[in-house]
């Protein structure tokens, strides 16, 4: 099993959001990929930019010559050697090297964006992990407290048939939603061992990590937006990395096009040659030789390849518009329906708070009634039921606003990497995140 940093490996027992998204930042092997092919696009860049500056290698002969004995001259036998300096510089062309290296900017820039989009889609993962899994913690201290609850009707069931005021059936009906409360309580902590693993897998750790969660605050209220949907789509078609990506592809496909025009222009190369030349077992007296050769390159005919080229070229930097501008609108979209997906989250959760203070004092009656006898137990167990369900949707509701706030914010394009949220809510809020 791979080992937490140290800095983390002492806080297992009470990780916080932040905590998890280090370790799941830390671990993740999308993020590590994205970034290396951000490196890999730096590199590709500076590789476009050495075009522009001469080239030099450095060559070493070795030449062994005989000639044989003619006319009266005897045979000759030299050995001949030394280096040779070579230099090609492309000195000016019209448009093909800059848009090579305008598209290699480009590249590098959509990979840059790419990779933060990387690093904001894993935090909504482990975001979303999380909140499920301090969810599932609390919906399963919920179904404790309803089964101390189906306790409590149990025993004043078998205390009314005891007194011979209540008939057997109804200590068997009390006996059966106890056994439904305790059934619900168990499927919720199978649950929560799969939300547990699901989390540390989020991570970058087996299942079996032994780490928990601190408490997360629960309160009673949460809040809608203060922002409205036409400015978070503002917001979004300017932050999003992915879109930003896009984008700067559009820019790449551009630039070749430049540079494929570039490519059947005329161009202007210099190149020379320095060379030294010895001869073995002779003073060194070196032999020098050099030239220098400026060229002009005029592409005449290629059967066609060239405007070819620049036809794709452009063919294909229109594609990346075209897909731009559908992925622009696909951007829109999804904050339009995340937005209002977290207004129904933040209603929700309200409504299930005076659904659960009703339920609550309902069942506060029933008992009360039952214990009398002014009250039947179907009274009871169907007030018990309701309050059960009611703490099940308002746990569900808080957690799921949560879960929309922080969906809302990565389509926005401002998730944070530590799991803040900068959008503006409403000035009554208490459940902030």
């Amino acid at each position: 099993m791979t080992a937490p940093p140290p800095d983390l490996a002492q806080r297992l027992a009470k990780l916080q959001l932040a905590d998890v998204l280090d370790l799941a930042l830390r671990n993740n092997t999308a993020t590590a990929a994205a970034w290396e092919d951000a490196r890999a696009a730096a590199q590709e860049y500076a590789v476009a930019r050495a075009a522009a500056f001469p080239t030099f290698t450095l060559d070493g002969n070795f030449t062994v010559l005989k000639t044989a004995p003619t006319q009266g001259r005897q045979a000759v036998r030299q050995t001949l050697y030394g280096p040779q300096l070579n230099m090609t510089w492309l000195l000016l062309d019209l448009g093909g090297r800059s848009g090579a290296t305008s598209a290699a900017h480009a590249q590098m820039l959509a990979a840059d964006w790419t990779h933060n989009a990387v690093l904001q889609s894993v935090v909504l993962t482990v975001e979303q992990a999380f909140f499920s899994y301090v969810g599932t913690r609390a919906l399963l201290a919920a179904q404790q407290a309803s089964l101390a609850e189906a306790d409590t009707n149990l025993q004043a069931a078998v205390q009314r048939h005891d007194v011979g005021v209540a008939t057997i059936a109804e200590v068997l009906q009390a006996r059966t939603a106890r056994s439904q409360a305790l059934l619900n309580l168990e499927t919720t902590e199978g649950a929560l061992q799969t939300a547990r693993g699901a989390l540390a897998v989020s991570m970058g750790y087996p299942a079996n990590l032994p780490y928990d969660i601190d408490s997360l605050p629960f309160e009673a209220r949460v809040s809608g937006l203060a922002e409205d949907v036409d400015s978070l789509i503002a917001r979004a078609v300017a932050a999003r990395p992915d879109l930003a990506a896009a984008r700067a592809q559009v820019d790449a496909a551009r630039a070749r096009v430049t540079s494929s025009r570039g490519a059947a222009l005329p161009s202007l190369l210099v190149t020379g040659v320095f060379g030294e030349t010895y001869l073995a077992n002779q003073p060194a007296v070196p032999g020098s030789s050099y030239t220098l050769n400026f060229g002009l390159e005029i592409p005449l005919f290629a059967g066609g390849a060239h405007l070819a080229e620049i036809r794709a070229a452009e063919a294909q930097a229109e594609a990346a518009n075209q897909r731009a501008n559908g992925f622009a609108q696909q951007v829109i979209y999804q904050v339009f329906t995340s937005y209002y997906a977290f207004q129904t989250a933040a209603q929700s959760a309200r409504t299930a708070d005076d659904l659960l203070a009703s339920a609550r004092q309902s069942a506060q009656v029933a008992l009360g009634r039952y214990k009398a006898g002014a009250g039947s137990q179907l009274e009871l167990l169907t007030a018990q039921a309701a309050l059960a369900q009611a703490r099940a949707q308002q746990i569900n509701a808080h957690f799921g606003w949560f879960i929309a706030f922080a969906q809302l914010a990565h389509d926005v394009g401002v998730l944070g990497l530590d799991g803040s949220i900068p959008i503006r809510l409403e000035p009554d809020s208490s459940g902030g995140h």
